[in-house]
């Protein structure tokens, strides 16, 4: 099989495509990290980590949307359900703003892997629900939290009648894939999301884009980039300011396609893009 001269619109020569997460835990529970360098006492309720978690629904996720619309680029926001029910306006805000709104389980502890099929059903069922009555808008794909999938997920997810799937670390490019309810395409997720430099240095995140862009442009052709970013840690301004820099690096290049992760699917389906091995892509020299 050869691989097409381009596969994106326009002779694209790479895609980048923003995926924001906005994201809540169960009652009384924190992430297991943030910037606080001190842990609470064991069976004290961290405070300080759960208010910190709640800055994306309150102010990150409306940053984001700001900065995107800003620089004119679409974005899709992978949302936990229980986020709805805590903070419905930002939902409101997210469909209102021209964004994609897709689903990511009901809380983000609350993880598909050790469910039984019935209790994966259920949880994946009552997400897509619950942002369906908030929104008025039935979201058409899924991230996992903490990208946690299980052997069935695609199945059950092409039951529920979603366009894409997010949960895949296998592949460099989007492409269709066949599950027991049907067709559905995989986007790969990304493999350095902005919470990697919570104990580091906030312009790591602009260089590891950067870099990547870089060579991926210069050698690799019909390449994807999948940039992640939580509102309740790249919301804030210390990494708003680099994921701003780098956006504005990225978009000063011709030949980027910046689309939503469902006009993204519409695209691989509509050209029946299936999975490319890189070896095809890029034989080896005999």
């Amino acid at each position: 099989m050869s691989t097409p001269a381009s596969l994106w619109p326009g002779g694209a020569r790479i895609v980048v495509a923003l995926t924001f997460l906005v994201e809540s835990w169960s009652e009384g529970k924190a992430p297991p990290y943030s910037p606080m360098t001190s842990p609470p006492k064991p069976g004290a309720k961290d405070l300080a980590g759960i208010t910190w978690s709640e800055y994306g629904a309150r102010a990150g996720a409306y940053r984001l949307m700001r900065l995107a619309r800003d620089r004119g680029l679409p974005a899709t926001f992978c949302v936990n359900a229980r986020v709805a029910e805590l903070f419905p306006e930002v939902i409101h805000t997210i469909v209102g703003q021209g964004f994609e709104l897709a689903g990511h389980n009901y809380a983000q502890d609350e993880v598909l892997p050790g469910l039984d099929e019935a209790e994966e059903r259920a949880l994946i069922r009552k997400s897509l629900d619950i942002l369906q009555r908030t929104s008025g808008v039935r979201p058409q794909g899924w991230l996992s939290s903490t990208i946690a999938t299980t052997e069935r997920t695609a199945d059950l997810l092409a039951e529920e009648g979603m366009l894409w799937h997010g949960d895949y670390n296998y592949l460099d490019l989007p492409c269709q894939i066949q599950t027991r309810h049907g067709g559905m395409v995989a986007i790969p997720h990304s493999d350095f999301a902005d919470n990697r430099v919570l104990r580091a240095a906030p312009r790591d995140f602009f260089q590891c884009y950067r870099d990547t862009f870089d060579f991926l442009y210069r050698k690799e052709p019909n390449a994807f980039i999948n940039i992640t970013v939580h509102g309740h840690f790249g919301g804030r301004p210390l990494i708003s300011a680099m994921l701003d820099e780098v956006l504005g690096y990225i978009a000063s290049h011709p030949g980027v396609w910046f689309p939503r992760h469902d006009e993204l699917a519409h695209w691989v389906n509509e050209h029946r893009i299936g999975f490319l091995p890189y070896s095809e892509r890029f034989p080896p020299k005999a």
